[in-house]
């Protein structure tokens, strides 16, 4: 009894979810629409070691434009990295700090050269301050790759949502 139960609940479920309009952003894999769109997409140099970073994060992430194609979009980011001290120990010195990486960024149809998408992304981590000065910059160095990931994780998905929805996307 309890097995039918169960099984009538979950056929509810499909017909209730199923006319929902809901569908899957990656629907048909790598050769799909979205993923076929971010393939498109190629990533403007960005300045400094964070920009390297959230570049190559892109870049792993969207893949190259196949070969003998020019890009569709291309991607204009720039990016506001800053470290704030936090806790203040009795001797005046910086306990803990706080790493921000902010991006703003552009998606630029490149065929009427204008602006599609214009967004933020951001992330934050706390980092402690040791008496190392070494492990205080490995610190610090790790949280800004770790926060690259993550902002280019929010760009990526940002872009996938809105190249699914978009009617032109390939």
């Amino acid at each position: 009894m309890k097995r039918r139960l169960a099984l009538a609940a979950g056929a509810a479920a499909m017909l209730t979810l199923g006319g929902c309009g809901l569908k899957p952003l990656y629907s048909g894999g790598g050769s799909g629409a979205v993923a076929s769109a971010l393939g498109q997409v190629e990533v403007a140099p960005i300045e400094g070691k964070a920009g390297w970073l959230v570049t190559n994060a892109l870049r792993d992430r969207l893949g190259a434009v196949p070969a003998g194609q020019t890009a569709r979009y291309r991607l204009e980011i720039k990016l506001d990295d800053e470290i704030t001290g936090l806790a203040i120990r009795r001797d005046d010195s910086v306990a803990r700090e706080r790493r921000t990486l902010r991006a703003r960024y552009q998606l630029v149809e490149l065929d009427r050269n204008g602006v599609v998408l214009d967004a933020t992304a951001g992330s934050d981590a706390g980092i402690d301050v040791v008496g190392s000065d070494y492990a205080t910059i490995a610190a610090e160095s790790t949280a800004l790759e770790r926060l690259s990931e993550r902002v280019a994780d929010q760009i990526l998905m940002r872009l996938a949502v809105y190249l699914g929805r978009t009617p032109t996307a390939p």
